[in-house]
């Protein structure tokens, strides 16, 4: 059996401002550069954690949790730490936007990997079941 090629190369990614500047933030929290703060969260994030599924080791939830985490919480307070004061109608715009552009960017990949297309006889998007 041949050694894994342990020569390094480079990979780009592109992500919103907001997203870079809280991982500096987080990389500076943990003394690391962004390279080793983002290889990091992608190798912890590619570990395969063993989840016995089975009923009686599931706990039942907990009255008000919240299984999705503070995420929109956590994007709220970024926006309005970095904005200041704004309305409502001014944090669903900041916050929506940055769906539509995650939204567009994943329709984008979809569409180079050949697995969505839109259709216009169908009036939008559909899967293309590998055409």
């Amino acid at each position: 059996m041949s050694e894994p090629d342990t020569s390094r190369s480079s990979v780009k990614t592109y992500v919103p401002t907001y997203q870079k500047e809280q991982w500096a933030d987080h990389a500076a929290e943990l003394g690391m550069t962004q390279s080793e703060f983002v290889r990091t969260m992608v190798q912890a994030g590619r570990r395969d954690f063993d989840l016995d599924a089975s009923d009686e080791n599931l706990e039942a939830p907990v009255e008000g949790s919240n299984p999705g985490g503070d995420v929109l919480e956590d994007r709220v307070q970024e926006v309005l730490h970095r904005r200041g004061v704004m309305s409502w109608n001014q944090l669903v715009e900041a916050l929506s936007g940055d769906f539509e552009s995650r939204l567009e960017d994943a329709l984008d990949s979809l569409q180079s990997a050949n697995r969505v297309r839109y259709n216009g006889r169908e009036g939008g998007y559909v899967v293309t079941d590998g055409e």
